[in-house]
């Protein structure tokens, strides 16, 4: 009897390899550690001066929680997370809460972020550094797609003076978590004898 691992489904991503007799429990509990998992980070927050959008780890947790868990239980994850922070459990950025917030435009973008990272991890862009380092890159930029114009929205900014304040200041620390997980995912496909 061999203990080593099975090669991963063409289509897998890292939570499929995960065993279940009930693949609806593991999912249900996949969706709600990915929620709470993105709250935890959102916790770890600093303040950018001049910036109502804190540098926070939720970002660096949704796109991993998209890729580690696939396009639908990535945006059912990101979906509770933004659903029960609306409702008012204060696991946004800074313990906040709501959605009548300057950078709410962020949590919408992370859920669409999640499912394109998920989409593209069921088609192997999380087994190797360098399509891992596209994945993060494109999901980084749907969040800010979404989350800058609605920055400026929200506030009366210019789009530019968004892109200044909710933008430019991040991206240092954009690249320090897309180095992080584009040594995490691909190592634990490694380890899990995933290999594609």
């Amino acid at each position: 009897m061999s203990t080593a691992a099975a090669p991963a489904r063409t289509g897998a991503v890292l939570a499929d390899l995960l065993p279940s007799s009930r693949a609806h429990v593991r999912d249900l509990a996949l969706v709600a550690g990915g929620a709470a998992l993105t709250g935890l980070a959102a916790q770890i927050a600093v303040p950018v001066p001049g910036s109502p959008v804190p540098v926070s780890g939720q970002t660096f947790a949704a796109l991993l929680v998209g890729t580690s868990l696939g396009a639908r239980r990535g945006f059912l994850s990101l979906a509770l997370y933004a659903l029960v922070g609306m409702a008012g459990v204060p696991w946004f950025a800074q313990g906040t809460s709501g959605y009548a917030m300057p950078s709410f435009g962020y949590i919408l973008g992370m859920l669409l972020a999640a499912t394109v990272v998920g989409a593209l991890a069921r088609r192997g862009a999380d087994r190797s550094v360098a399509r891992m380092a596209g994945t993060m890159a494109l999901g980084s930029l749907v969040i800010y797609a979404v989350g800058v114009p609605y920055l400026a929205l929200a506030t009366g900014m210019s789009l530019s003076q968004a892109v200044a304040a909710g933008l430019v200041p991040f991206l240092i620390g954009d690249a320090v978590k897309a180095a992080l997980a584009m040594g995490l995912v691909p190592t634990a496909w490694k380890l899990l004898g995933g290999r594609s």
